[in-house]
Parts: structure tokens; sequence; C-alpha cells
């Protein structure tokens, strides 16, 4: 697990450098550089240690040096490859890169297709002078690009980027639209005009000044028409498959456990395919509406796992929030980034690489919105009028309660659904900005720009993109593509990583990806039953407490901070001062979701968190 970063058409050796080092936090244990002053390509990576602890050293060059390449990731599959190629190549290392390159001698492009894992690849092909850039197929690890003035840029995070002199600081105000609606910037956009996010499963050809890209792999929802005894099988296999590729390290290996039941699932099958107690992490906190830390205790206890447990104070969290914009160099409105930051943090004293449970709510339904989703059905049976003036008269003047998933938060957060088109009805439920809040909230000549924009265009895509399968998993492929790929890995990567911890995902390997994707959405969400299958596979495998108890999140009380110890950072980055000099908001709107907050008349934590962190991002990398 490392950063990686470089360009080709323009640069410098000391700008190379520069790149590189900013990535320092992803690999601490080393780092290498490529430059060629005649072509102006330059290969920087950044390295944390995993596999091939001595040799494993990049960029890494194939035997006639015609090919290099960095690398970030781990490729799970690369054993079985190496074999195949052993005959044919001279390896010079044990590590999963060296078998990408010669991988790349003989398939080309349809290397990508071969490797299972999560990976961000640069590969610069001296006879053809061109560079080639790719994404694993989820999108686990990130990769940024822009091209400017005839020359292209790339690295793991935008921060490296930005020290490339040809780098240019323009917000792109659409991408501000669509993150103060979803809470993150989507695929393929970022923040910045002209940088993208190379799309997942994406390969990325630069030559002659030109790009091409290509798809190497796009999920399979074709339904099986496979028994729910042979799919729960066949599930089991696959996970178990999955968890073991994933438990080959040459240093410590843990697993994050929350007590849920994704996590707790991880944990089973490491502990089915391990000879000692595995290693288990879990973090206590003092709030308890928020506090998971007695239900990992259990799971740890029924599987015999060697449990580790730190206990953190509202405190240990609240001292983070200023470092949110040094950890996000893209805005990020997900407050749960600061517990994983403290259980990476945790966990990196102990082992290098840990197994999570990503994954499991948007391949298996587990979200309660899927619930609102079934919920939503019966409610638009209920006559315009009566809905309007009566019940969400109603539920809009509920009292306002800042506990964690509260009922008159989740009632509220329901009617919202409303406020859109079907089909962005998801979105809304788990975003901030409505389309009538955002006129309000920027300034008028701002806003002429954005209001015939859709901000949802990417929901549009990827639907058409599954307009023939069943409704149920077209809606997971929008979670599978959105939600996950751009809050949930988001998250975890830079709160890791900041942690120079690396984290894999066993429930998105793209073999069990394909399998669960084609069961029938009955098989994933069972009348009001989330995670139907998978919480039946781990009926006797788990505590039976575990399996049973309703999805819970890694929440945080940023509405009860926002009016007490997150009070005067609040009034600093959202004073009249900082507003206005930002020249894109009305401060006037500002000021009242703020006082509707703080007098307990609305709960507008969302809205305000999610304005917050953009502040906060602007004050550090904009200005």
């Amino acid at each position: 697990m490392c950063g990686i970063a470089g360009f080709a058409g323009r640069g410098a050796q000391d700008t190379l450098e520069k790149m590189t080092r900013s990535l320092v936090h992803r690999g601490p244990d080393g780092e290498g550089y490529f430059f060629d002053v005649k072509l102006s390509v330059g290969l920087g990576h950044r390295r944390l240690s995993i596999i091939d602890l001595e040799g494993g050293k990049q960029p890494i060059f194939n035997e006639d040096k015609s090919v290099a390449i960095v690398f970030n990731g781990e490729i799970y599959n690369f054993l079985d490859l190496r074999k195949d190629l052993e005959s044919r190549h001279k390896f010079l290392t044990n590590s999963d890169t060296e078998v990408i390159i010669h991988l790349y001698e003989e398939l080309g492009e349809g290397v990508f297709e071969k490797l299972n894992g999560m990976f961000a690849i640069a590969i610069y092909d001296f006879r053809k002078g061109k560079l080639i850039l790719a994404r694993d197929r989820i999108g686990k690890k990130p990769l940024y690009w822009g091209v400017f003035d005839n020359a292209i840029i790339f690295g793991s995070e935008i921060k490296a980027l930005m020290q490339h002199p040809l780098f240019k600081k323009e917000l792109d105000l659409e991408s501000l639209n669509k993150y103060l609606s979803c809470d993150y910037v989507p695929t393929p956009a970022s923040i910045w005009k002209n940088i993208y996010k190379l799309e997942p499963a994406t390969y990325l050809v630069w030559q002659n000044g030109k790009i091409i890209k290509n798809s190497f792999w796009k999920p399979n929802f074709d339904v099986s028409r496979i028994n729910f005894r042979d799919a729960l099988r066949e599930l089991d296999k696959r996970l178990n498959d999955s968890v073991r590729s994933r438990l080959i390290s040459d240093v410590p290996l843990g697993i994050f456990l929350s007590g849920g039941i994704d996590s707790s699932t991880i944990a089973y099958y490491a502990q089915k395919n391990s000879k000692s107690p595995i290693k288990t992490f879990s973090v206590a906190f003092d709030e308890k509406s928020f506090d998971e830390s007695a239900h990992a205790r259990s799971v740890a206890k029924f599987l015999g796992t060697e449990h580790f447990e730190e206990s953190f104070h509202s405190e240990d969290l609240l001292d983070l929030v200023p470092k949110m914009a040094e950890l996000l160099d893209e805005p990020l409105a997900d407050p749960s980034i600061f517990p994983t930051y403290l259980l990476s943090k945790f966990t990196k004293k102990n082992v290098t690489v840990a197994l999570g449970g990503d994954g499991g709510d948007e391949l298996f339904a587990g979200y309660p919105t899927f619930q609102a989703d079934r919920l939503s059905g019966f409610y638009e049976k209920i006559p315009a009028a009566f809905r309007k003036n009566l019940i969400e008269k109603l539920i809009s003047n509920l009292p306002v309660s800042d506990s964690n998933f509260s009922l008159d938060f989740k009632l509220k957060t329901f009617i919202k659904g409303f406020e859109v088109d079907k089909k962005y009805r998801h979105q809304r439920w788990l975003g901030s900005f409505s389309y009538g809040e955002r006129p309000q909230l920027f300034r008028p000549e701002i806003w002429r720009q954005l209001e015939n924009k859709n901000e949802y265009e990417e929901i549009d895509r990827y639907l058409n993109e599954t307009k023939f399968i069943e409704r149920g998993n077209a809606l997971l492929y929008t979670y599978l593509r959105t939600y996950l790929m751009d809050q949930v890995l988001v998250k975890v990567d830079r709160a890791s990583m900041f942690n120079s911890l690396e984290v894999r995902a066993p429930f998105l390997d793209y073999h069990l990806v394909d399998f669960v994707n084609s069961l029938p959405y009955n098989f994933k969400c069972h009348g009001w039953n989330t995670k139907y299958i998978l919480k039946k596979l781990m009926a006797g495998k788990l505590p039976e407490e575990i399996i049973k108890r309703p999805k819970k999140g890694f929440g945080v009380p940023i509405g009860q901070w926002l009016k007490s110890e997150l009070r005067d950072l609040m009034d600093y980055y959202l004073s009249e001062e900082k507003i206005k000099n930002s020249g894109l908001f009305n401060y006037e709107y500002v000021e009242k979701i703020k006082s509707e907050h703080l007098a307990g008349k609305k709960d507008n934590r969302k809205l305000l968190w999610n304005l917050l962190v953009f502040q906060m991002w602007q004050e550090k990398w904009y200005k």
C-alpha cells in the first residue's frame, strides 16, 4: 500500500520529488523515483512495505528497461499469475508489482482484466511513448489526473498534483453544487476544474498528447436462477476464499471489529483460516448512544480472537476536527471519518494491515434506506393532500433530538425523500442541501450558473447502465458507484493511510461482488429484512444478538457538538466575514440555519457540517 505520483510531457526532478513527498503518510517506509529529462516523464512512489519488504522497491522495470511501473495497492492473485509467467520472465523480486509489469509485456492493456485486487497503477511504455493509468474495479484506491499545456499529471491524492507548477487552482462550481447536495464530489469530477478522478475499472492511455479511456470490467447483474440453499453454499465459499486471499502479508495483520454483522463476518472467516487467534481491534466512546464496543467484545469472545480495545473521549474526536482539512484535500462531509481515524491510529500500533467490513451494506442492502424505500411504496398511496397537510406537518413539528438516528431525525429525513424525483430519493435521504435550499445558500450570481445543472447526473448514468435489470439490483449498483466509492471508501482510505495503515475489504472481491449482484434482490432485502441471505449464512456462526441487531453505523454527535464544543469553530468558519469573503454564499441564509439549530428549532446538523467542512477545506487549500 503506497502513494504514487508523476507526469508526462512537462516536469522536472524536483517537481517529481515534491509531488511524491506530499504523500509520505501513504508510504513512510521509503521512496523511489524515475525521471527522464528528454521525455519529461516522471514516476514517483512512496512505499508502505507489505509484500517483499526488501525487494519490492519502486519504480520497477522489466528486463530490458523498456517498461516502468509505480503501483499503489495489493494484487491478491499475484502468486498464481507469477507461476504462469516464471518460465518466460526473469523475476528479480517477490513483489506483486513485478508480476503486473511482466503481464503487461504479454497482454498490453489486457493485463488489468487479470488482476484481482485493489490498485492504482501508472505504467510508462518507452517503446510506444505512452503512459497508462488504471484503477481497480470497485474504485478502492484513489487516482487523480489532469491535463495542462499538453502535459498530464497524476497522483494518489490531489495534494500531489498541486505540487506541479502546471496545476491551476480553479474551483469547479458544478462540483461544489454536487458536494453540497451529496456530501462528496462524485466521480469522475473533483472539486477543482480540469482535475478528475479516474473512473473505476478503467484504464487511461496518454499518447501523442491524446487521451483514450477504456473500461475493463462491468458488474454482472444477470439474475441467476440459483435456489436459496445453493446460494448460501456459494456465498460461504466465496466469502471464505476472499478473506483467505487477503490474509497474505509479510507484516502483522488484524481485523477491524465494530460488532456489526459485516465486520463480524470478516472476523469469523479470518479466524476460520488462521491457526492461531487473530487480532481484532475496536474503539470505545464515552457517548453511549454512539458506542458499539460491548458488541465487539461479545463477538471477539465468541470467536476466540485476541482482542484489542482502546477507549476515547469526546475530546479525542474534537481534537481531530481542526485537522480535517489537512486530512482531506477534497471536501468530504462524513463525520465518521473521526472514529475511523482513531481506530486506524490505534490499530497501527499493533499491525500494518487490517481487514474491514466495507461493502457489506451496499451488496446486501443493509442501510435503513432500503427499508425506507419499501415503506415509501405504501406512503405514496396516501393522498398527497393528506400527507402534506397532516402527516408531514406533524413530523416537522416533532421535538429535535441530538441522539444518533433518533426517531425525529429518521422521520424528517424520510419525508425529505419526497421532494425529488423517485429515482433520486435515496441520494436525497443520504445527502444534505436540497434543490430548494441551495438557491437560498448560494449568492444569486452563483446560482444562476447552476440552477439548470443536474446535480444527480451520475445517478442517471448509472441507472441507464442498469435499465434492463430489476429495480432493487439497479438501486444497489448506484450505491456501489456513488455512496460506497465516493464517500465510504474515500473516508476509510484517507483515515487509514494518514496513519500508514493498509485496509483490505474482502466483501469487494470482484468474484464475490459479481455473485451477490447476480442474486435476486429479495435474497438481499426480504420484506423488511435487510442483509437477509448474509444473516441466514451467519446464523450459528456468530452470536444471535449480533445477527439480529439493527444497523447502527459509526456515529458522531455532531448535532450536539455544534451547539457546544464546536460552537466557536462553527462561529469562526461561518462568520459573516468568512462567508462574504468566499464570494459564494448568502450570509443571511447561513446565519438562519445556524440560529435554527442552536435554538433547537430545527436539526440542521447535516447542512451545517457540510458547509463547515467546505469552509475549512477552502481556507486550507484554496485561499
